[in-house]
């Protein structure tokens, strides 16, 4: 498997570096894709390429992105648009909750509970079943969910609900709403529940938030 892959989109390139590779060998795969594109024919252009680095659910480090930054920076031809991975830190939330005026909500919320806000909200507390949490935005939930999450109240459908939501009882967006079937989510804190085009509640994973929410990617891809 190789360890750097690069893929053409629509807006440019990504250079995708597998998470389950060790650093050693993403540099390796990663000098040889680009010594193979540095002497190919067909890629042989006056203009940059600029490429978005994905490390899948991998953080790196300052110290790892400067190794990256620095190997591609032997190659002219080639610059680091950003470097981004598929989750969100905890540092990365509190960077979000600051530029973007984001609520952060720490509590336990209980059975028959209801805690209503309004805009974006990042929830690090626990809700027991029956509680629930309701707000006008988004929710970035980092927290213990056994209740209620409902964002975009009453009837934003743009907005979307991200997290771990495999033992949350029930998800709405608007006036669109799913009770969490058991084993219907696969654990993972990278979840998104979305209203689609049909106007049905949906999942994805975060590596799709480009095209499941344009404007909200933008405002957290530079993280």
């Amino acid at each position: 498997m190789q360890a750097a892959v690069l893929r053409g989109t629509q807006n440019g390139y990504d250079l995708v570096l597998k998470q389950s590779a060790s650093l050693d060998q993403i540099l390796v795969d990663l000098k040889t894709l680009l010594e193979n594109l540095k002497v190919d024919p067909q890629a042989q252009e006056t203009s940059k390429v600029s490429l978005d680095v994905l490390t899948e659910d991998r953080i790196l480090t300052a110290e790892e992105k400067q190794q990256i930054e620095q190997m591609v920076g032997n190659y002219p031809r080639f610059e680091i648009h950003k470097i981004a991975a598929n989750v969100i830190t905890v540092a990365d939330a509190q960077q979000l909750r600051e530029r973007e005026n984001v609520h952060l909500l720490s509590k336990v919320i209980r059975n028959g509970q209801e805690v209503s806000m309004q805009g974006d909200v990042l929830f690090l507390g626990t809700i027991h079943e029956g509680g629930k949490l309701c707000t006008t935005g988004n929710i970035f939930s980092m927290g213990n969910v056994s209740g209620i999450l409902q964002a975009g109240y009453p009837d934003d459908e743009s907005k979307l609900v991200m997290g771990n939501l495999e033992s949350a009882q029930q998800i709405r967006i608007a006036e669109q709403f799913d009770i969490i079937e058991p084993d219907e989510l696969q654990p993972s804190p990278q979840t998104i529940a979305y209203v689609n085009d049909l106007h049905v509640l949906s999942y994805g994973h975060l590596d799709k938030l480009k095209k499941i929410n344009p404007k909200l990617y933008n405002q957290i891809g530079g993280i």
